[in-house]
């Protein structure tokens, strides 16, 4: 297990580092290559990236093979890694990102795919847990890392410093990672099997309703590409459904998974949780700076009991799971207290002291809650699932997630604009409303420039605002907890 482990944990850290890593030089980047207005888009073009290429490699690896699949993903990823590094301008810098997603959104789903063919199910939880914890370490790691880097040898090498770990996680698959041939078939009768239209639909599909998404959630609904990638997705969605159900041989989407309630629970669960996890940390750090006046690494600081908490939940949940062989009422009070979390930060921001040990509390819930059923439902869902569905079940799980993040993200954000934008107007009497209004969506930066009473009624705009966000998320939490109900019990032992 340990030759095996180590190529797996080298993906796991990694794609967990590349993803804080860049957050912290995000401005450095900007302001270095004159495009500061365009540098949320060196997120977005991985997002999408990965997002749309994740559904792929499930059924990709069932085709060609998971090293094989393992090996393309890190390969491409240390690829666009390098083509970051060297980028002399944000459209390149853009474009290489997009690449280096096509890649790390193999990583985490082809190591899982991996875990799940070579781990007995009764004990594939606990490992799951050992994975997280590895993912925290990356996370934790990656946001200071890239600061220091920018602010010493430059933003280049929070880069540049990912291509020689890629390059040692390609070495250790090549040479540890032994898995056993089930098709010895010819490269060519392969590639004959791939379903080449529902590849390219799915991509289409997925890519064009995050990007609508995400447009509309930070720019404008009525924007034109936001109506135009809407439009693409309303005829792709059902083009590739008939292309799945009625005409490939292999289909990356088999129709008796998406009819099967047990395997739709799971996902719908990963889905209501991320959709209501990742809005709760975003707008928790907004809400300490906001409203309470932080600074942005004091309210870091504050973030970090989640990740302790889910990573400690993981582990726990997937020790309770070998111990017992059951699953279904652990995954039940997983996400009764993952509810009752995001519900005490809802209260919590609806009262006037904002106490910092019950975001701590509540946070600490959550994030046990959190933790615990993401392993537990994964369980779950391969337990449920035919074992020629493993893979394209497990790939599911991480494409849902994603899903929800996104579309999670998009509306938290559309509620909180609109709420912040309405309260502003309705309490800034006599001043230059929509010039404050304005610069206050901007930055945060600007609120210093105010005077004493309008820098009140804007702290008090966004603690409203952000408040109905919240309590948003508390009715998205209640529906992971209801999916979850819906979950059904298989022996582990007998698997």
């Amino acid at each position: 297990m340990v030759t095996i482990i180590v190529p797996l944990v080298l993906g796991i850290f990694l794609a967990a580092l590349d993803a804080t890593i860049v957050v912290s030089s995000y401005t450095v980047i900007g302001s270095e290559l004159n495009q500061l207005q365009s540098t949320s888009w060196i997120a977005t073009a991985y997002m999408l990236t990965a997002t749309s290429f994740q559904a792929l490699y499930g059924k990709l690896s069932d085709i060609f093979g998971r090293k094989t699949c393992l090996l393309f993903a890190y390969t491409v990823f240390a690829l666009g890694c390098l083509f970051c590094g060297i980028a002399r301008n944000m459209t390149e810098l853009i474009a290489a990102r997009a690449l280096a997603g096509a890649g790390g959104g193999g990583m985490s789903t082809v190591v899982s795919i991996i875990l799940s063919d070579v781990v007995p199910l009764r004990s594939r939880g606990t490992w799951q847990g050992i994975l997280n914890v590895i993912f925290a370490t990356g996370s934790v790691t990656g946001a200071p890392l890239g600061g220091i880097l920018a602010d010493s040898i430059g933003w280049r090498w929070a880069f540049l410093i990912q291509v020689p770990i890629a390059t040692l996680a390609i070495v250790a698959v090549i040479i540890f990672l032994h898995l056993p041939h089930t098709d010895h078939s010819h490269f060519r009768a392969k590639l004959r099997r791939v379903d080449f239209p529902g590849a390219v639909l799915l991509i289409l599909t997925i890519f064009s309703m995050l990007f609508a998404l995400d447009r509309g959630g930070n720019v404008s609904w009525t924007d034109r590409a936001t109506i135009a990638s809407t439009l693409v997705f309303l005829v792709s969605f059902p083009v590739f459904l008939f292309v799945e159900f009625r005409v490939a041989a292999e289909p990356f989407v088999p129709l008796r998974l998406v009819g099967n309630r047990d395997l739709m629970a799971s996902l719908m669960t990963n889905f209501w949780q991320f959709f209501t996890a990742t809005p709760v940390l975003f707008n928790l750090a907004l809400y300490y700076q906001a409203v309470m006046n932080l600074s942005a690494g004091q309210a870091g600081a504050y973030l970090i009991p989640s990740v302790i908490a889910g990573t400690t939940g993981s582990l726990g949940g997937g020790l309770i799971m070998q111990k017992t062989g059951k699953y279904y009422r652990l995954t039940v009070a997983a996400y009764v207290l993952f509810a009752a979390g995001v519900a005490g930060t809802a209260l919590n921001t609806g009262t006037a002291k904002h106490a910092l040990v019950w975001f701590v509390v509540a946070l600490l819930v959550q994030g046990i809650g959190g933790g615990t059923g993401v392993t537990t439902s994964l369980i779950s869902l391969i337990a449920n699932a035919g074992p020629e569905d493993q893979a394209i079940a497990t790939a599911g799980s991480y494409l849902f997630r994603s899903l929800g993040q996104v579309t999670g993200l998009a509306i938290a954000s559309t509620i909180l604009q609109d709420v912040l934008r309405k309260t502003l107007h309705h309490r800034l009497h006599g001043q230059d409303v929509d010039e404050i209004v304005k610069r206050v969506r901007e930055s945060l930066a600007y609120l210093e420039e105010l005077d004493p009473e309008s820098r009140g009624i804007v702290r008090y705009s966004y603690e409203h605002a952000l408040n109905t966000v919240f309590w948003f998320t508390a009715g998205t939490a209640a529906l992971a907890l209801v999916s979850s109900i819906f979950i059904r019990e298989t022996e582990l032992g007998k698997r």
